[in-house]
């Protein structure tokens, strides 16, 4: 899919992935709606992106809330063509320490809000025969997370639900790509909710317009799954290969051995 033309909504995008994925697809000729829980960052992000798009804070995890913004875009921008779901939360350690309600907001950021984008979205997308849904999810979905229970599991969850997307509703029209990276430089990489072991084992640190960069050359392909690190693929088949030797491997690098 060409990005031109299309009415874009972009989630998380008031820093990081979600800014440069809002800001790329505005340079392809998209027609953006950026939003955010954090309304002042957004603003900015709003001045960046100029006259012809949105920048609207909302809260993605409340069912009200998504459709009121999904209704203004497609209000004043037109029929959302493009989703991408990616606002994350990387929060939580082991599953003794951490409370219900870290884990609470872990599934309601990292998959019940792209659960809440598919519901409101697909019937249209069906009667169009068109629509593209874009899940930001992690290495940590198809691998695992050191240290956080709550993120490696949700966003397994999150490629889950992308895949199960695409199984489902691929010949009726309906696009689906899954974004797994390793290390990016934002705010959750640097912040203090991962540990340095965490970011230690991120792999090389992209810049987030790098990141847009190989999402929207995704998009243009159709392709699933969007690698911006090409060794996670290896990584994954090696744990399909042989579990158990993987598993080893990973106990290994939560223990800090080489």
């Amino acid at each position: 899919m060409k990005l031109a033309g299309r009415t874009v909504v972009v989630t998380g995008a008031a820093g990081g992935i979600g800014r440069a994925l809002a800001l790329r697809c505005a340079g392809e000729g998209a027609s953006v709606a950026a939003t955010d829980i954090a309304a002042e960052p957004l603003t900015r992000v709003g001045e960046e992106l100029g006259e012809g798009h949105l920048a609207v804070a909302a809260d993605v995890t409340d069912e009200d809330a998504l459709g009121s913004l999904l209704s203004q875009v497609e209000s004043e921008l037109g029929p959302v063509d493009v989703f991408f779901a990616n606002a994350g939360v990387a929060i939580g350690e082991d599953p003794v320490d951490t409370p219900d309600e870290v884990w609470d907001l872990a599934f309601s950021v990292n998959v019940r809000a792209h659960i809440l984008a598919a519901r409101r979205l697909l019937p249209g997308w069906l009667e169009r025969g068109d629509g593209y849904f874009v899940t930001t999810a992690s290495a940590a979905g198809l691998l695992t997370q050191i240290g956080s229970a709550p993120y490696a599991v949700t966003k397994h969850a999150a490629v889950a639900f992308a895949e199960w997307l695409s199984v489902t509703y691929c010949d009726r029209g309906i696009r689906v790509s899954c974004l797994c990276p390793m290390g990016v430089r934002t705010a959750m990489l640097q912040g203090e909710e991962l540990s340095h072991r965490v970011v230690k084992a991120a792999g090389a640190v992209l810049e987030p317009d790098d990141v847009a960069g190989a999402v929207v050359e995704a998009i243009d392909a159709e392709r699933f799954l969007i690698l911006p690190h090409p060794e996670v693929l290896t990584f994954f088949q090696r744990k399909a290969m042989d579990y158990d030797r993987w598993l080893a491997g990973m106990r290994r690098l939560q223990s800090g051995q080489s």
